[in-house]
């Protein structure tokens, strides 16, 4: 029987096999130069044409680019000292936090989060009839209101429309996501400790008193 899987489209297709963890990562709009997003159009680019010209080739060695080149605008957002870094204003990375933990939290098992200076990170499992993209909108819609009017802006872009995004494939890979995204203040440089970045899983099971790894949602 053919796996059933949810599919939707931005400026690329993303697929997420029903009952699967996804991770996801949304950046602020103009957070990344031209140059770079130019680059990772010639990039993706590429990976079609490889599959197009070698229809055997591996969906491991696809997968692989694809991790390098994630890999590589994330350590970009990281580094960046200009462009928008509106999630270093508490109030708009608490509200953030506050939508994933509180406001949609029916809509998904939330396994882990970080909300960094223009990115966010977060791993979820979508609950019942829930689909990413109906979660998307949600978080990325409510968010982007709020922020907005943080920042005293009306009707301009807050979130960039597409997203990076991953299913996991096993337990394995489950714990090296949850690991990834918490660790990603500690290799910003920002703490020193995964669980002293306030707006995070870690951080957020600190506060819960919580010893043993359970889902935040």
């Amino acid at each position: 029987m053919t796996e059933s899987r949810n599919y939707y489209k931005r400026n690329l297709p993303h697929w997420h096999p029903a009952g699967k963890s996804i991770f996801l990562t949304w950046r602020l709009h103009g957070s990344l130069p031209h140059t770079v997003i130019n680059q990772m159009r010639i990039a993706r680019q590429r990976l079609r044409e490889q599959r197009g010209r070698d229809p055997g080739c591996s969906n491991d060695a696809r997968l692989r680019e694809y991790k390098k080149l994630f890999a590589r605008v994330d350590s970009i957002l990281d580094r960046a000292t200009s462009g928008p870094l509106w999630l270093k204003i508490k109030e708009i990375a608490s509200l953030v936090q506050g939508a994933l933990l509180k406001r949609y939290a029916h809509l998904y098992t939330l396994w882990a989060y970080v909300v960094m200076a223009n990115h966010v990170h977060v791993f979820l499992k979508p609950k019942g009839d829930a689909t990413i993209e109906r979660i998307t909108k949600h978080v990325k819609g409510s968010t982007a209101r709020k922020g907005n009017l943080v920042l005293g802006r009306t009707g301009q872009k807050f979130w960039q429309d597409e997203s990076f995004d991953h299913w996991c494939r096993d337990k394995d890979e489950f714990f090296r996501i949850v690991k990834y995204i918490e660790n990603n203040p500690v290799k910003a440089g920002l703490v020193k400790r995964r669980e002293d970045w306030p707006w995070s899983s870690a951080a957020e099971r600190k506060r819960r008193g919580w010893i043993d790894f359970k889902a935040l949602t």
